[in-house]
This record gives C-alpha cells, sequence and structure tokens, in this order.
C-alpha cells in the first residue's frame, strides 16, 4: 500500500521566502561590488615606428685647436703675440734664445770641417800605400757622421721659433718671455677660425651610441643666438668608452651660416638618429611601479568587470609618453584614470 505525502501550505511558503531572501541578497552583494568598483578610463596602444630624438650639450670648440711649442729647450726671448689675438699661418708667433743653439752648430760646423781634413789625409796616405784601406773607410765615416750632426742642430736651430700654424685665434699664453721652455712644453693654445672648424664634442651613453650613425644631422641650439637654429652633422663616433666617464665622445660639426663663432659657446644639440624602433606607445598614466626599466600596465579583462596587472619592458619614457618594448601584445587598451587604486582582478566600471 503506497503512502502518500502531503506537502504543508506553510513549508512551501517558508521555502519560497528563504529563495526569494537569497535572491535578494545576491543582488545587494552585487549592487555593492558595483558600487565599490574603481572608476577608470581606457586609452588606446599606438604601435609605432619611433625615430627617437637625442639631446646632449657640450661646448664649442675648434676642430683645428693646436697646442704649439719649440722643437727644443730653451730661454724664450720673443713673444710677439697676447691671448685673443687674431694671426695667419706662418705667422712668428715667439722665438728663443740663440745663443745656445748657434753655438752648437757652430761646433757642429767645425766638427764636418776637422772630418773633412782627415778623410782627405788619409785618401793621400792611401794612394802612397801608407795606410790601409780600414783606416780611410774609418775616418770616410766620421765626416758622414759629423754632418749628419751638423743637419740635426740646423734643424733644430729652424725650429726654435713658433709659428702659426692656421688662420685662428690665441686663446692661451702660457709662457712669458724670460722662462724656460721644455721641448716640447706649450706655449700656446691657438684655435683655428675657418668656417668649418667649429665643433661640439660630448658624451653619450652606450644606448644611445648605437643608434648614432656618422653622417647623422642635428639641429643645434647656441645660448649666443637664441632665435637662431643651426645645422650640425655627426663627424666621429668613438669606437671605445672614455676611462674616467665610461661614456662614448660624439663631434658634431657646425655650420655658422654667416655668424661668428668663439670657443666655449654653450650649444645644445638634437640628435635625429637614423635607426628606427617599432614600440607600443601608451599615456604615461598608464605606468604603475615602473622602475625605468620594468613597470606594470593594467589592462581589462573579457569580462568586462575585472583588470589584469601586466608586466612590461620599457624602453623609455619621453614626454607624456611610454614606449614599451614589450608585454602589451595583441593589447589594444591600456587603463589610464583610477590606476594607482587598482590590483590584479580588482573590480572596474569603464568610464567614458
Amino acid at each position: 500500500m503506497k503512502k502518500i505525502i502531503h506537502s504543508s501550505p506553510l513549508l512551501v511558503i517558508a521555502i519560497a521566502a528563504f529563495a526569494f531572501a537569497r535572491c535578494g541578497a545576491k543582488s545587494e552583494e552585487k549592487n555593492k561590488t558595483m558600487e565599490d568598483a574603481v572608476a577608470v578610463k581606457l586609452q588606446p596602444v599606438e604601435v609605432v615606428a619611433y625615430v627617437p630624438v637625442l639631446k646632449y650639450s657640450g661646448m664649442m670648440a675648434s676642430a683645428t685647436e693646436a697646442r704649439l711649442s719649440f722643437k727644443t729647450g730653451g730661454i724664450i726671448s720673443k713673444i710677439y703675440v697676447k691671448e685673443g689675438d687674431h694671426v695667419v699661418k706662418g705667422q712668428l708667433l715667439a722665438t728663443l734664445d740663440l745663443t745656445e743653439i748657434n753655438a752648437q752648430v757652430q761646433q757642429a760646423s767645425q766638427s764636418v770641417e776637422k772630418s773633412t781634413r782627415d778623410v782627405n789625409r788619409m785618401q793621400n796616405l792611401y794612394n802612397d800605400t801608407v795606410a790601409s784601406l780600414e783606416h780611410l773607410q774609418n775616418v770616410t765615416t766620421q765626416l758622414n757622421v759629423a754632418k749628419e750632426g751638423l743637419r740635426i742642430v740646423q734643424f733644430n736651430r729652424q725650429y726654435a721659433q713658433i709659428r702659426a700654424t692656421t688662420n685662428g685665434t690665441v686663446l692661451k699664453k702660457l709662457m712669458n718671455e724670460g722662462e724656460l721652455a721644455s721641448a716640447g712644453a706649450p706655449v700656446f693654445l691657438v684655435a683655428g677660425t675657418s668656417a668649418g672648424d667649429w665643433v661640439v664634442r660630448f658624451g653619450v651613453a652606450d644606448k644611445d651610441w648605437a643608434l648614432i650613425k656618422k653622417g647623422d644631422k642635428a639641429t643645434v641650439n647656441i645660448d649666443a643666438y637664441p632665435d637662431k637654429i643651426f645645422t650640425g652633422i655627426v663627424t666621429e663616433v668613438a669606437n671605445g668608452a672614455d676611462a674616467v666617464s665610461g661614456t662614448y665622445e660624439i663631434e658634431v660639426k657646425i655650420l655658422p651660416g654667416g655668424y661668428r663663432f668663439a670657443p666655449g659657446l654653450f650649444s645644445t644639440i638634437q640628435l635625429q638618429a637614423a635607426a628606427t624602433q617599432n614600440v607600443s606607445l601608451v599615456p604615461v598614466e598608464a605606468l604603475a611601479e615602473g622602475d625605468g626599466k620594468t613597470g606594470f600596465v593594467y589592462t581589462l579583462n573579457a569580462d568586462g568587470r575585472t583588470v589584469k596587472k601586466n608586466p612590461v619592458t620599457i624602453k623609455f619614457i619621453e614626454k607624456d609618453k611610454v614606449a614599451v618594448n614589450s608585454g602589451l601584445e595583441n593589447i589594444n587598451e591600456v587603463i589610464t584614470d583610477g590606476v594607482g587604486y587598482l590590483t590584479d582582478n580588482a573590480v572596474v566600471k569603464v568610464v567614458k
């Protein structure tokens, strides 16, 4: 015999009330979660072939700067120029007291005369078979040595004076009349002043050195001419780092364009590197916890309600843009406003 169980009306009502209350709780919880969601904005990711602009500064100098000195040591007899004087190529700038040098020339000349007499005498004895061929050869060698000694002191006398090697300006006069000048010690610092002689030299980091090539164009701003932009070209790129600074020296030649230049003018160089880079550009506001090389960027998940924290590699930061090298592949938008309040899988609401 089957037993029939009849449902109590009170039980049905209780179950219905419980289900309604549970649905209400879920709805309330959902509403509360949406109220706690962080308001964010999205910005598009730009993938571009970017040409970085490198900025450096340095002092203008002459490409033909020369430290002029005497070939031999001696007392400075006369200096004919002062600092700031313009000189022309071949102009006499200073001379040594020639007393000692002339004595050396005289001594070498007399040595040649004596050796010449010895050779003539030995030649006669050899012709009379009194002296051997060896004796004749020995005195002949002595004569040749004496002649070369005379050539040396005559050469030194010729360079016992300093002449300008190019048209230019005397930047520094390092010694005065009456001082003892050692051989090779600088007496003048002279800078060439022709139109193609002006350069700016500065050191760059290794990551910028890899982008710079000979022949790259540059724009130059000079404080002395604030309203004028000059054209430059990279003429030298160092193949090794400086032992002290660890940077690589770059030389940029500047075209004066009719303006007057002088050594020491402060200049700012902007280099447009020839090499291009494919990078993802995002607003700087999208970057979280960046340390210059790495950082994090938040993106919206497929559900449209939660976010993902993406590690990225930073190529460089310029103005209001961050160039991301990796980490944003196949991502079209990043979160900007509200980044400071986000964590991984945080609930957000997108504000247009």
